[in-house]
């Protein structure tokens, strides 16, 4: 073999095997790259650390207090889960799954309010794949107790709860439709007596929805959502054993003999998933690399499509994934409209750069400066 052709061999599998999606031991330590090792500014990369250090969540470290207060307008608000007073700011930041910078307690287990959305959709995501359900079905033929009748609500399709366009009208453990999130304008009357939109045609950001969504899922999987994600997904991809999903302490039902909670979809009225940086960090990896962790595809990249595809009503949102479209409220200038998010009060990120191979984990940033950290990162990239 001529010196030629033995050096381009050399540079093919170097550069295949540097290509390659890094997978962190489920125990030991997460393995490191300096920025340098794929060619991005060091200094870009600290001044956005410094960034998210300096621009920390200023409401309440109290959660209790902070929810309370966030939402002080909403008729019959109160707490129903646990709450946990939170950390500083953390976060990491992956390049082909090596940890390239962090800050922060990585292992503390906060909170993490709507980001629990993207978990549950995934859950949602799993009967997809095993058949148990299908996005275009009635939720009535699934559920057959008084959840879905009525002229209006028995035309709720699965796709509709999971992009938040169902316009469901109801109470769930106490919480009613209407007052969650309610008008600027109006009163309680008009709120209740409102006019119903069909079902795919209007977008209403809703944790009673959401809450509805957990609920009927768990009447399909008839076992505890927690139990379904962590068997199915937090276990395969070496998740620790701290993270927690709670309900409310009215939200326990029977099924099948068996007394079980239904938990909630955020920490809106307390309770949503309590977990730590790096077991975002974990999930986000999972869908940078399009389900699949290691060798096992653990999530179907059929779901991961249709997860992050624009809503008809919601060019910006998929199931339960924002995503960075152009000409909408949440869109981030200078950042790709490839770039899809989860994302949480106070500041709770995970956030996925398809192209770039990133995964950005952010804990208790100040929410409307995420558009300025991302471009930030991305400005230090080469």
């Amino acid at each position: 073999m001529s010196l030629k052709y033995y050096l381009v061999g050399l540079f093919l599998l170097s550069y295949f095997s540097y290509s390659q999606i890094y997978f962190p031991p489920s125990q030991g330590k997460w393995e490191q790259k300096s920025p340098q090792a794929f060619n991005i500014d060091e200094a870009g990369l600290a001044k956005a650390v410094n960034f998210a250090k300096q621009n920390e969540y200023t409401g309440e470290k109290d959660l209790r207090i902070a929810i309370l207060k966030a939402f002080e307008r909403e008729p019959f608000h109160e707490i129903l889960g646990p709450t946990k007073k939170r950390g500083g700011p953390a976060g990491v930041i992956l390049k082909k799954g090596y940890q390239i910078a962090s800050w922060g307690d990585l292992k503390r287990v906060d909170m993490t309010f709507s980001v629990t959305k993207s978990y549950l959709s995934t859950v949602a995501g799993l009967a997809f794949d095993r058949k148990l359900l299908s996005t275009h079905d009635l939720l009535i033929d699934y559920i057959w107790d008084h959840t879905y009748e009525g002229p209006h609500n028995s035309q709720i399709k699965w796709e509709q709860l999971l992009n938040q366009s169902s316009d469901w009208s109801g109470t769930l453990w106490g919480g009613h439709d209407w007052a969650d999130r309610p008008p600027l304008k109006g009163t309680i009357d008009d709120w209740k007596n409102r006019a119903y939109f069909t079902p795919g045609t209007r977008f209403e950001y809703n944790d009673v929805r959401v809450n509805l969504l957990a609920y009927s899922l768990l009447q399909v999987w008839r076992k505890p959502l927690p139990q379904v994600l962590k068997e199915s997904i937090m276990d395969p991809i070496g998740a620790s054993s701290t993270w927690r999903w709670h309900g409310y302490k009215n939200s326990w039902v029977t099924l099948d003999g068996n007394y079980m909670q239904s938990v909630s979809g955020g920490g809106h009225s307390g309770g949503g998933l309590f977990i730590n940086t790096e077991d975002h960090a974990r999930f986000g990896l999972l869908f940078l690399n399009q389900g699949k962790w290691e060798d096992k595809q653990l999530l179907s990249t059929e779901w991961i499509k249709k997860a992050i595809s624009p809503s008809p009503a919601q060019a910006n949102y998929g199931y339960m994934w924002w995503l960075n479209k152009k000409g909408t409220d949440r869109y981030w200038e200078g950042v790709p409209e490839s770039v899809y998010y989860a994302a949480g009060f106070g500041g709770n990120f995970i956030v996925i750069v398809p192209e770039e191979e990133l995964v950005l984990v952010v804990r208790w940033l100040e929410p409307n400066k995420m558009g300025a950290f991302v471009k930030t990162v991305l400005d230090a990239l080469p």
